[in-house]
């Protein structure tokens, strides 16, 4: 590393991390790049390797890889803990639980989210977010087992509960992920059971609001709706998920308090978001005060008052409501990285943020999805084409956009889902697979 030159440390290898480091591609600055895992993930297809229809591989790109290319760039694996605006030095955890710091003359912390149970953390235990490359897999692990179990059980009240699957939150992940388990079962399973049949599997999607999909058009929130019905999910609007077990979940109804318990092996969490511990120690280090969600006030040009070599990035940031989506970190690692890259060559420019809604999507079902950007409104067959473009444009890496590709084809001709292979780690996991819960959410 040559010290005559400003280093950068960018806290965060996601879409705000990684696209603030390739900004800075051609800047003579040397940038260090922390993450506690080793590869870039694609939030937006998480359901897609949770329900065994794309593998991990292909949602996921080493950030080695990515940068390779990058010369003014190293990547370091660890957890960012701690920082001192003072020495500007953030202190960097190890695997192997040593630590040791790095000193920057700018920081980018871009560590996203994690799962929020909004208190409730009894819930946490039985409930499963959606977050992480290992949640997805834990996800995946317990739909499985679920069918498996259901396929043993004598009792038929047993089997019942292994096929009943609750997904808490209507927001987009939760009707893909309710929408994805129908499929599963009704096209994906058809044919390999005896003592079960698949189709019978009961998806519970269980919504606080008036309707699904409530960022989105009411017209396109209503075809969505539709499709569900279709499949087969079972939709409860005006609800609230109150207490999760082992072997049920409970609901209250927001107008009447009318509690209800659903007899369900596997309840899936998608509602409500958090900032990732870090946050704390960062806005104590900054004197700032956290919003409820966690995240930390920033200026329009994304950095924190008071400390203009400090930026925040994507979902972890407050300013002016901006949507919690990838849109917003990848703009705003890019609007950093450019600032940066100004400052060093003397410029000094610190232009605000001006985010662009490039629009939402979500899918539904095979061949049906909506999509809304500006006054466009898409849904149905051209809503799945549009949706299916804009996934493969920004995914990482020419080989996941390719395998991608061929993924969904093969689905698509053979009604398969390959990608349903689990495995355990210990013996009392392995006891219980069903159980076991979601990995923390720390990109940084």
């Amino acid at each position: 590393m040559r010290n005559s030159r400003p280093h950068i440390v960018v806290i965060g290898a996601g879409f705000g991390g990684l696209h603030c480091v390739r900004r800075l591609k051609r800047a003579p600055v040397d940038v260090t790049v922390v993450d506690r895992g080793t590869s870039h993930l694609f939030q937006p297809l998480l359901y897609q390797c949770a329900t065994g229809l794309l593998s991990e591989g292909a949602i996921s790109s080493p950030v080695r890889h990515l940068l390779r290319r990058q010369r003014n760039t190293d990547v370091v694996l660890g957890e960012a803990t701690a920082v001192d605006a003072g020495t500007q030095t953030v202190t960097i955890a190890r695997i192997d639980g040593t630590t040791f710091t790095l000193r920057y003359d700018h920081l980018v912390v871009a560590t996203g989210m994690r799962t929020s149970y909004h208190g409730n953390d009894e819930i946490a235990s039985h409930a499963t977010g959606m977050k992480t490359l290992d949640d997805a897999l834990a996800i995946r692990r317990k739909i499985i087992a679920a069918f498996e179990m259901a396929e043993s059980a004598s009792d038929a009240d047993e089997q019942r509960s292994w096929l009943t699957f609750a997904v808490a939150g209507g927001g987009p992940t939760g009707v893909e992920l309710a929408g994805q388990i129908r499929e599963l079962a009704t096209l994906a399973l058809e044919r390999e059971f005896r003592t079960v049949d698949p189709e019978r599997a009961r998806v519970l999607l269980l919504h606080g609001g008036d309707r699904v999909l409530p960022d989105f058009d009411s017209r396109l929130s209503a075809d969505a709706q539709r499709t569900l019905d279709r499949l087969g999910v079972e939709t409860h609007l005006g609800v609230h998920v109150t207490a999760v077990e082992a072997d049920y979940v409970e609901t209250t109804t927001k107008s009447t308090h009318e509690v209800t318990r659903y007899p369900a092996r596997t309840t899936l969490w998608t509602t409500g978001v958090e900032a990732v511990p870090f946050a704390r120690a960062l806005a104590t280090a900054l004197g700032e005060e956290q919003d409820r969600g966690g995240r930390i006030p920033v200026q329009p040009d994304l950095s924190v008052a008071g400390h203009d070599n400090v930026w925040v990035v994507g979902d972890m940031s407050s300013l002016d409501d901006l949507p919690g989506v990838a849109e917003v970190a990848m703009q705003g690692g890019r609007h950093v990285g450019a600032v940066i890259a100004g400052l060093v060559a003397g410029q000094g420019d610190r232009t605000p943020f001006d985010y662009r809604d490039l629009g939402s999507a979500a899918y539904i079902a095979r061949r049906n999805a909506v999509v809304q950007a500006g006054r466009l409104r898409l849904s149905g067959y051209v809503g799945w084409l549009a949706w299916g473009a804009i996934h493969i444009a920004f995914l990482a890496g020419v080989r996941n956009r390719m395998g991608t590709v061929l993924t969904w084809s093969a689905s698509l001709l053979t009604d398969s889902r390959r990608e349903r292979a689990i495995t355990y780690g210990d013996p009392e996991t392995a006891r219980q697979p069903y159980l076991r819960p979601g990995a923390d959410d720390q990109a940084g």
